[in-house]
């Protein structure tokens, strides 16, 4: 756009005023609609994600393993200087417990786990031990009637056996005397007697009631008979076993020997056997309940029939022996499970062996029945119901989980807004009134954001982009940039009517004269007061300026859409077509509805519309603009070389920015004193939930110390396993300053099809000889046969292998998993770089005899993927800035050339906005601010923003250098000239980006702080930094001419 154009598309803009506002009111309900056609959706707090091979990885892994999605709260009971294990403080855990589970909506959320905790462990040992205790003794009571009866039943055999031997006494002297013999008959009746007192004594010995008695005397006389029948035959026979008589008279005596001992005793022994029966039933049931874990009813039950003796001892066993020494610290996230260690559901301060701590640990465990792409919205909102019973319960303590923290969030949003906003709004309108000292000037700048709003949600729509704290930034942005555009439209439509511009030009002021519907020869007169000629001219001085700026400020943005991060290209597409709206706004709407409404007031009403441009006239503000005219007349390379050293420190000092990437840095801190000194609406909420992520990472394991190798290609190749075995004993993978975790045989905590075979392989002897049969080594690793030994272990725990190893369902072996437990303060890149090298180490241990690797292993899992996203925030701001860089001063060069054959007049432009930039990131370092994802933009912000204050500079250091004679008088124009308009904007801008340090959420102070400081140093670098290089440029030029 030349400069005829420029005066061309001024005249018919305000030719046609009132059609360009119609159209355009019409055009912003049509993009506006975007706002209410589309709903978009929520991307979360801090929510990141790249296209990488970790993620691809990791989106794998969970769609294919059996992977642990549950929704984690985490509750903390806290009492400093006290004791959180007291009997009362477990009771009191599970009655909390209790009234959650009483709570239907948030029962409904609650997983198969549930709660973990120390209490439940505690809890479930006393249950445990007060069933066992009971199971032993009623055990013990059985045997110990078992054993009565079996000696009862000694004895019944006894008195036959004593029966027996008087019978063949009796047999043996019939047989040598006579029957008629006086002695026969006193033998006889003596017999009877010493039977008779057999039986009692016996009967008496076993504890015979009167019908048992009757049965055992009936087993003695068929004994007697027995027996002297038996006699009869061995006095018939040397031989007695030859005869087949004397061997029924045996077993005959088997069957009697059994009817007068067990027989006679038949209806206790099988009360003995039910008793038996149901005991064994009992311990079956017992083995079912600790499985599943007992109810808290029983659990209260067992803690509260406990003295006080009982449960100290109790809890110092289960503090003492749940050590597993293959236990990890990643292990208690699975929940409740045989190897769980106690001591890990309390805090770092806690002393192991000792039965005091300050603090423990509970987790709750939830599902949602959401899809796979949704918010789990039903257990986030059952969180913040917890919380709420947990406030009731506990005087000190905190519940952290995810809904927990976006609520957190999103209200300390709103609380930051309702603090900003009145200060903002007091900064910008009092800097607007000072700057316009006109209420209509204000109202139509305010029109215009109107617009510009407005198409910024309808495009918010219409693209589906997502919301996130990273977009909260673009309106902020554009509203700077509207103040910005809206200063130098009406600051040049004053300074047109106050007759300070240059009106020669035939086009220029043919143009003018149209637009007033006047002859040119009135042009002069008409600039100074005519409505649509001051705005024809203003309108076309600045609108190239406008429309450059808009380029290089979308160009800024628009270079972000290269980031590897979703996020931050959907950042950059709205800002930059919020840019675009923001020139549709007031570089069309706004002039347009200007002339509309000054001609009003002055044709109607008779008010003088024609007011003082800011910054012209003489005063301070005038003095203080001609500073940098100053400093650049007397020491331009001085001034140049100070910058050049501050850009060079900057650039340093990048070296020393923090680029770790936490979720912690986007939670909300408390309010200060000042802000919760507000009245009603205004004051905010209490927010602990920094702290609260603070004490967890201090004092507790990370939940996401775990990440995960997969392992894909020919996963039973048989040197598969033995290469993960090597890797997980490499030096490089196992040292001391290491960030995997080590069991106690030196080698790496990962868990994989290896560890779950060793785990079956425990409780089944078939999968024991599987993995003997195919260790060819004798090292315990099998080295043949993995097809049919993976087999095997999905024929008897199809569960357990399904999560380490993937089989399709022709049977085939696609993939295996490992799960490498990391320290949870640890580095994400420090982690990721250990097990990358894990996974290298394991690959190459797959290649032999120079062949390629049978498999390929990726690092992955929750630390590797947040070392990409970093690596993804930095690759943002070197390929944005190069990117920004580029495109910019190629647009530069070639515009001021086109216009003004000046070659090195864009690169001179944009050389203050660099060091701009640089002076920022050395600020950022000494601020001690990261970056991260709300600051990963930072590149794209200073140049936009910067390049638009060097731009109007720029082209009106051109105009006015043709007017001036010397390069002082075109600079001191310049300044004076536009620089009102730079400062307005800068203040208010800066004003409206600076007061969002005063929020609560620290995504939102990290970005006022750094924008408002880019502005200030963007203004700055153009006041001093490029004057001097325009007298430095002169006087180069004229040296070579």
């Amino acid at each position: 756009m030349d400069g005829n154009l420029a005066d061309r598309y001024a005249g018919a803009l305000v030719a046609h005023s009132k059609l360009v506002v119609v159209v355009l009111l019409v055009l912003t309900a049509v993009v506006g609609a975007g706002a209410v056609v589309n709903e978009t959706e929520d991307a979360g707090i801090g929510e990141f994600e790249t296209d990488s091979e970790a993620q691809a990885a990791l989106e794998y892994v969970e769609a294919t393993y059996e992977t642990d999605d549950a929704v984690v709260s985490q509750l903390v009971v806290r009492e400093e200087g006290g004791n959180v294990l007291t009997r009362e403080s477990l009771l009191e855990s599970l009655a909390f417990q209790q009234d959650v589970y009483a709570n239907e909506s948030v029962n409904a959320t609650i997983d198969d786990d549930g709660f973990v905790g120390l209490e439940n462990v505690v809890a479930t040992a006393a249950f445990s031990q007060g069933e066992v205790d009971a199971l032993s003794e009623r055990g013990e009571e059985l045997g110990e009637r078992e054993a009565e009866l079996e000696a009862r039943t000694e004895a019944l055999e006894d008195g036959l056996d004593e029966v027996r031997d008087l019978q063949r006494e009796y047999e043996e002297l019939a047989a040598t005397t006579d029957e008629d013999d006086p002695e026969a008959e006193t033998a006889a009746a003596e017999l009877e007697a010493d039977v008779d007192a057999v039986v009692a004594e016996t009967a008496d010995a076993a504890e015979l009631d009167d019908e048992q008695t009757t049965e055992y005397e009936a087993a003695v006389s068929e004994a007697r008979e027995l027996e002297a029948a038996s006699f009869g035959i061995e006095q018939a026979t040397d031989d007695p076993e030859a005869v087949p008589e004397y061997e029924d008279l045996q077993d005959a005596l088997e069957g009697v020997y059994a009817a007068g001992t067990a027989g006679v005793l038949a209806e206790e022994f099988e009360e003995l056997g039910e008793a038996f029966e149901d005991l064994e039933a009992q311990q079956e049931a017992f083995e079912e309940t600790i499985e599943a874990g007992p109810s808290l009813d029983d659990q209260i039950e067992a803690l509260e029939d406990m003295d006080e003796a009982a449960f100290e001892d109790l809890l110092a066993d289960v503090l003492d022996d749940g050590t597993d020494e293959n236990a990890t610290d990643a292990d208690v996230w699975a929940g409740p499970s045989d190897g769980d260690d106690a001591a890990e559901f309390l805090s770092a301060e806690y002393d192991p062996g000792e039965t005091e701590a300050e603090a423990r640990i509970t987790f709750l465990f939830q599902v949602d029945d959401s899809g796979e792409d949704d918010e789990p919205e039903a257990a986030y909102d059952a969180q913040l119901e917890v919380e709420s019973l947990f406030e009731e319960r506990f005087d000190d303590g905190f519940v952290f989980g995810q809904g927990i923290t976006d609520a957190a969030s999103a209200s300390a949003v709103g609380d930051s807004f309702a603090i900003i906003t009145p200060v903002a709004l007091v900064f910008v309108l009092g800097i607007l009134a000072i700057t316009y000292r006109d209420v209509v000037d204000v109202l139509l700048g305010l029109a215009g954001i109107g617009v510009v709003m407005a198409w910024l949600a309808g495009l918010l729509g219409w693209l589906e982009i997502p919301t996130s704290q990273l977009l909260i930034a673009v309106p902020f942005l554009l509203i700077g940039l509207s103040i910005d555009y809206a200063l130098h439209v009406v600051m040049r439509y004053r300074e047109a009517r106050a007759g300070t511009l240059d009106v020669s030009g035939d086009d220029a002021a043919a143009a003018r004269a149209s637009a007033d519907g006047g002859d040119p020869a009135d042009a002069d007169r008409a600039v100074v007061r005519g409505v649509r000629t001051g705005m024809a001219l203003g309108i076309g001085g600045v609108v190239l300026a406008l429309a450059a700026a808009t380029f290089s400020t979308g160009i800024g943005f628009l270079s972000n859409v290269v980031s590897p991060l979703p996020a931050i290209q959907d950042f950059a597409l709205l800002s930059a077509g919020g840019i675009l709206a923001t020139f549709v706004a007031f570089g069309i709407f706004v002039p347009a509805l200007k002339v509309e409404v000054d001609g009003v007031l002055e044709n109607r009403f008779g008010r003088d519309r024609a007011k003082p441009p800011f910054g012209v006239t003489p005063g301070p503000i005038n003095r203080a603009l001609g500073g940098g005219v100053a400093l650049a007349r007397r020491a331009p390379l001085a001034v140049v070389a100070v910058a050049l050293l501050l850009a060079i420190g900057g650039a340093y000092g990048v070296t020393g920015i923090d680029t770790e990437f936490n979720e912690a840095d986007f939670l909300p801190e408390d309010a200060p004193e000042w802000a919760q000194s507000l009245p009603g609406p205004l004051a905010p909420d209490t927010y602990t939930i920094s702290d609260d992520a603070e004490y967890l990472a201090d004092n507790f394991q990370d939940p996401d110390s775990q990440a995960e190798i997969l392992i894909r290609g020919d996963v039973t190749d048989p040197t598969t396993l033995s290469a993960i075995e090597d890797a997980r004993g490499d030096d490089a993978v196992t040292a001391t300053e290491g960030t995997i975790d080590t069991r106690s045989d030196g080698t790496a905590a990962v868990d994989g099809p290896l560890t779950v075979l060793e785990d079956v392989a425990a409780d089944n002897e078939t999968v024991a000889d599987g993995i003997d049969a195919r260790d060819t080594t004798g090292d315990g690793v099998p080295d043949e046969d993995l097809e049919g030994l993976y087999d095997l272990l999905f024929e008897v725990d199809e569960d357990a292998a399904a999560a380490v190893l993937e089989r399709t369902d022709e049977g085939a072996y696609e993939s295996a998993r490992l799960v490498v437990s990391v320290r949870g303060d640890a580095a994400a890149q420090s982690v990721a770089d250990d097990v990358r090298e894990l996974a290298g180490q394991l690959e190459r241990g797959t290649a032999t005899d120079g062949d390629e690797a049978a498999v390929s292993a990726v690092a992955t899992g929750g630390p590797v993927t947040t070392a990409v996203v970093q690596d993804a925030l930095l690759e943002t701001l070197v390929q944005a800035f190069a990117v920004t860089l580029v495109v910019i001063a190629g647009f530069l060069t070639v515009l001021y050339w086109v216009r003004h054959r000046a070659l090195t007049l864009g690169l001179v432009t944009l050389a203050p906005v660099v060091a701009a930039l640089a002076w920022l990131l050395g600020a950022m370092a000494l601020l001690d601010v990261p970056f991260n994802s709300e600051t990963a933009v930072i590149t794209s912000l200073a140049i936009g923003l910067g390049v638009d204050y060097s731009i109007h500079l720029g082209e009106r250091f051109v105009v006015e250098r043709e007017r001036q004679d010397g390069i002082t008088a075109a600079l001191e124009s310049t300044i004076t000239g536009t620089g009102g308009a730079l400062l307005g904007s800068a203040a208010t801008t800066a004003a409206g980006f600076g007061v969002l340090a005063l929020a609560l959420a620290p995504p939102l102070q990290r970005f006022g702080l750094v924008t408002g400081l880019s502005i200030i140093f963007a203004f700055v670098a153009c006041l001093t930094v490029l004057p001097s290089l325009l007298v430095l440029r002169e006087r180069v030029l004229d040296r070579l001419e």
